[in-house]
C-alpha cells in the first residue's frame, strides 16, 4: 500500500520565517575615483506634520551621518553610494516613508543604522526593525555598537535574554531593537511591549519588505501584519522598507501598504546588476554527470563558496560524494543541529572549507562578502528567487562565478511548492470550524489532531487567517476570532498563475536566449537592465564541461548505494481517542508496548536519492490522468533489493514474507514480496487482508490521522496466524513506499499480536 505523500517534502527549516540576510558589509564605502550608480530616485519633500524632532537637513546632517557612516565602517575613506544620503535625509530631515529597492551589498542597513541614529539624537524614541535575518541580528547589533548605536534583538535565539532587554527598554537605553516578524504575533509583546514601542518609535524598518506582498518571491504571512502596525503610528513617525529582490509589482504592492492614511511613499531604486558575478548554466543531463563535473572541477573555482541543493538529501549525498573524493566540504540543511550550523558557517566565512553544500537553510542570515563562488544543483523556481541566491557571492571580490547545473527533478519540485504555498478553501473551514466547536483556545499540536493537515501546512495555514483576522493566538494557543471570513478564491489563483510563469520564467533563463543577467534584473524590472559582457551567453563558456571517464564511473558507483534505515516508532501520536481509535475500549497513547513493536527497517532508497531516486520516482509516477503506474518489479531494482537484504545487519535472520496490500500498485508490491521470499528460500505469507472499506489513503495526513486511516484498515488471516505460530524467526513485512512509517507500525502491531516474533519492515523508497 502506498503512502503518498510527495518526495520533496523532505526539507524541514527550523525556522520558517528566516530569510537570506541583507548584508553590512561595505555600507557606502566608494573606491577612489569609481562612478556613483545612478539610480531612480523622488526628492524628498518637507512635511509640515508636527515632530518629536526638529527638522534637519542640508549639509549638517550630511556631516554628521558622514561621521556615523565611517564609525560603522571603520573606514576613515568611507561615502555614501549613490542615494543612501538621500534616504537618510527623507526619514530624518522630513520623516518620509521610503522603500529603498537596491542590489545586495549596497548598504541598506548603513541606511537604518545612521537615521535610526540621528533620530534618537534629536530627541526620538528607539527604532523598531522587523526583520527575518534571525541568524544575522547578533552580527547587525554589533555592528551597530561600533557606530555607538546601542542595539539589542528579541527573537527565538535569544529567549533568555528578553528580560534584560525589557529592562534596557525600559530605561530607555536601547537605539535600536530587532525583533523577528513572529514577535508581533505574541500576545506578551503585543500587549506589555508594541504599545510603549509605538507611542515611543522613532523609526519603524521592515528589511526584506517584499515578504509583506503576495507577490514576493518568498511571501511570508506575518509579515502582513506590518500593515496594521504602520497603521497605529503617528505621521511623525517615519518608516523605511528595504529589499533587493522586488520587481514592480511587488514595488506597488507595498508601497500601497506603507501609505496606509494617505501617506506619499518616497521610493529609491537603483540598478541590480552585478557587476562581479560571472553567469552560467551548464545541463549535463544526469545526476551522475552533474556530481561527477562537481567533482573534477571544484577546486578550480575560485575560493570557497556555496553549493546549493534543492533537498535535505541531495545535499547530504553530494557532501559525502565529494568528502570521499578528497574535497574539503560540509552539509547543511534544516536537519543539521544548530551548534553544528554555527561551526559550519563560520569554517565557511574562515575558508576552513571548500564549500558548504546546503539547502536554502544556509540563506537564513548567512554573510560572507568575499564568497567566491555559488553552483545550484537544481535550479530555484523563479530568476527572483535565484538572483537572491547568487547574490551571497562577489560582495567585497571583484570576480565571482556562479554556475547553475539544472535537473530533470526540477518542475516536479517547483509544482509541489507552488500549488501548496496558499491556503485551500476546505484547508481553511476544517481549521476554523475545529476553533469554533471549542471554548477554550488550542495550541498548534491540540488543534493538529483535530484537523487533517501536517505541522507545516497548518502554521502556515493559521497565520494566513491570523492576518486576515479569522483567528488569533493568544495565551494558550489559537482561538477563533468571530469575525466574518471568505476564502478569496480569485487573489489565489493569481497568486498561483504568477508562480507559474515565474516558473517558466526560470527555463528561459536556463535556454540562455538572452545576457543572463539583464534577464534576471529585467525579472525585477530593473530599468537599467543591460548586457553583461561577462556572462556564457555574452562571452562563451567560462566553465569546462567534460568529466572524465574515472571520475564518471566513481561518482556512477558512489550514487549506486542501496540501503536506508526506517526507525521504528516508539510513541503513539496524541489525540487518537478524539478520532476514536481504541484497542479493547481503551484509548491508544503513550508508549508502544516492546510486544508490538517493528524492529528497524530498510528501504532501498529515498525518493530524493540523487542516485536510485530517480529511477523509483519513475516507477512510482503517474499517468496523465494521474492514476499510478503498477507494473513488476524491474530487474536493477530487484537486483537493488537483494544486495539491501544481503548488506543488512539484523540480529537474527528473516524466515518469512508478508505483505502490505495495495489499491495503487498491488502487481509491484506483490512482485516485490514474491521475489524475496523465492530468493532467500523464506516461508510466504501472503499479504494482509484489507477491509472492504478500504479507500486510497489521502494525501496530506498528518500522524493521528494517519493512524486513524490504517487502524481497522488491515485484519490477519487465520492461514497466516496458524503459520506464525510455526515460525523461528522474524516476518519481513514489504510495501512500495514509507512515508510516515504508521502504515508499518500498525500492521507491524497486528502481526505481533498475532504471534510473529519480531517484523523486519522493508520498502523499496522511503519519504525523506
Amino acid at each position: 500500500m502506498t503512502e503518498t505523500r510527495p518526495f520533496w517534502t523532505d526539507e524541514p527549516p527550523p525556522d520558517p520565517w528566516e530569510l537570506p540576510p541583507d548584508p553590512l558589509d561595505g555600507p557606502g564605502i566608494q573606491d577612489a575615483g569609481a562612478p556613483h550608480p545612478h539610480g531612480e530616485r523622488h526628492a524628498p519633500q518637507p512635511t509640515s506634520t508636527a515632530s518629536r524632532t526638529a527638522h534637519r537637513g542640508g549639509d549638517g546632517l550630511q556631516d554628521e551621518a558622514l561621521v556615523i557612516l565611517r564609525d560603522l565602517t571603520g573606514r576613515a575613506d568611507a561615502d555614501f553610494h549613490q542615494g543612501q544620503f538621500e534616504a537618510i535625509e527623507a526619514l530624518v530631515a522630513h520623516h518620509r516613508r521610503a522603500l529603498v529597492v537596491q542590489r545586495t551589498g549596497w548598504g541598506k542597513s548603513a541606511v537604518y543604522f545612521i537615521a535610526a541614529l540621528l533620530q534618537r539624537r534629536a530627541g526620538a524614541g528607539p527604532a523598531l526593525i522587523v526583520s527575518p535575518l534571525l541568524a544575522l541580528m547578533r552580527d547587525q547589533v554589533a555592528a551597530a555598537e561600533r557606530a555607538g548605536v546601542r542595539a539589542a534583538a528579541i527573537n527565538s535565539a535569544n529567549a533568555t535574554e528578553w528580560r534584560e532587554i525589557e529592562q534596557l527598554l525600559g530605561e530607555d537605553a536601547v537605539d535600536v531593537l530587532f525583533v523577528s516578524p513572529e514577535r508581533l504575533v505574541n500576545p506578551r509583546f503585543r500587549e506589555e511591549q508594541l504599545p510603549h514601542l509605538i507611542s515611543a518609535m522613532g523609526l519603524l524598518v521592515i528589511d526584506e519588505a517584499h515578504c509583506i506582498s503576495d507577490w514576493g518571491h518568498d511571501f511570508r504571512p506575518d509579515y502582513r501584519r506590518i500593515r496594521t502596525l504602520i497603521g497605529e503610528l503617528g505621521d511623525e513617525v517615519p518608516i523605511l522598507a528595504t529589499t533587493a529582490t522586488a520587481n514592480e509589482r511587488v514595488v506597488e504592492d507595498v508601497a500601497e501598504q506603507m501609505g496606509t492614511g494617505g501617506h506619499e511613499v518616497f521610493t529609491l531604486r537603483g540598478p541590480l546588476a552585478r557587476t562581479s558575478l560571472r553567469l552560467g548554466v551548464l545541463d549535463l543531463s544526469t545526476t551522475w554527470r552533474r556530481l561527477a563535473w562537481l567533482s573534477e572541477h571544484l577546486d578550480a573555482l575560485p575560493g570557497s563558496g556555496i553549493i546549493y541543493t534543492l533537498t535535505v538529501s541531495a545535499a547530504e549525498d553530494t557532501a559525502m560524494l565529494l568528502s570521499k573524493s578528497g574535497h574539503s566540504v560540509r552539509a547543511y540543511t534544516g536537519r543539521t543541529d544548530a551548534a553544528e550550523r554555527v561551526e559550519a558557517e563560520e569554517a565557511l566565512k574562515s575558508n576552513e572549507v571548500k564549500a558548504l553544500v546546503a539547502t536554502s537553510a544556509l540563506g537564513m542570515g548567512f554573510d560572507k562578502p568575499d564568497l567566491g563562488f555559488v553552483v545550484h544543483l537544481g535550479a530555484p523556481s523563479s530568476p527572483v528567487a535565484y538572483y537572491q541566491q547568487v547574490g551571497r557571492a562577489g560582495r567585497a571580490t571583484d570576480n565571482a562565478d556562479v554556475l547553475l547545473l539544472p535537473g530533470p527533478e526540477d518542475r516536479d519540485i517547483w509544482h509541489f511548492f507552488a500549488t501548496n504555498a496558499m491556503p485551500t478553501q476546505a484547508r481553511a473551514d476544517s481549521v476554523l470550524s475545529a476553533l469554533t466547536d471549542t471554548s477554550r483556545p488550542l495550541s498548534t499540536p491540540a488543534l493538529e489532531a483535530r484537523v487533517d493537515l501536517k505541522r507545516g501546512q497548518l502554521e502556515l495555514l493559521l497565520k494566513v487567517l491570523a492576518v486576515e483576522g479569522a483567528v488569533k493566538y493568544v495565551q494558550g494557543g489559537w482561538t477563533a476570532t468571530g469575525e466574518p471570513w471568505t476564502y478569496d478564491k480569485p487573489r489565489y489563483d493569481r497568486i498561483a498563475a504568477a508562480r507559474v510563469a515565474e516558473q517558466d520564467a526560470m527555463l528561459t533563463y536556463e535556454r540562455g536566449e538572452s545576457c543572463r543577467m539583464a534577464f534576471l534584473t529585467s525579472e525585477l524590472d530593473d530599468p537599467h537592465s543591460a548586457p553583461c559582457g561577462r556572462c556564457d551567453v555574452c562571452t562563451e563558456a567560462w566553465y569546462p564541461i567534460d568529466v572524465t571517464v574515472e571520475t564518471g564511473r566513481s561518482a556512477q558507483a558512489e550514487l549506486d548505494r542501496v540501503g536506508v534505515p526506517l526507525a521504528p516508532r516508539a510513541l503513539w501520536p496524541n489525540g487518537l481517542d478524539r478520532l476514536g481509535v481504541t484497542s479493547q475500549g481503551k484509548a491508544v497513547k503513550g508508549k508502544l508496548p516492546d510486544g508490538e513493536r517493528v524492529l528497524e527497517g530498510r528501504a532501498v532508497a529515498r525518493l530524493t536519492d540523487l542516485g536510485w531516486g530517480g529511477t523509483l520516482r519513475d516507477l512510482l509516477a503517474t499517468d496523465e490522468d494521474g492514476r499510478p503506474l503498477d507494473a513488476e518489479l524491474p530487474p536493477p531494482l530487484a537486483r537493488a533489493c537483494l544486495r539491501v537484504l544481503k548488506e543488512w545487519k539484523w540480529d537474527k535472520r528473516p524466515a518469512a514474507v508478508a505483505w502490505v496490500p495495495s489499491l495503487t500498485r498491488p502487481r509491484l508490491v506483490e512482485s516485490v514480496a514474491n521475489g524475496i521470499a523465492a530468493a532467500g528460500r523464506l516461508t510466504n505469507l501472503g499479504p494482509l487482508q484489507l477491509s472492504p472499506r478500504a479507500e486510497e489513503l489521502t494525501r496530506y495526513t498528518n500522524s493521528a490521522y494517519r493512524v486513524r486511516d490504517v487502524w481497522d484498515r488491515f485484519l490477519v488471516p487465520d492461514a497466516m496466524v496458524a503459520a506464525l505460530q510455526m515460525l523461528d524467526g522474524p516476518v519481513l513485512l514489504i510495501d512500495d513506499v514509507v512515508d510516515s512509517r504508521w502504515t508499518m507500525t500498525v500492521a507491524g502491531r497486528l502481526l505481533r499480536r498475532a504471534g510473529a516474533d519480531a517484523v523486519l519492515p522493508f520498502a523499496l523508497a522511503a519519504v525523506g
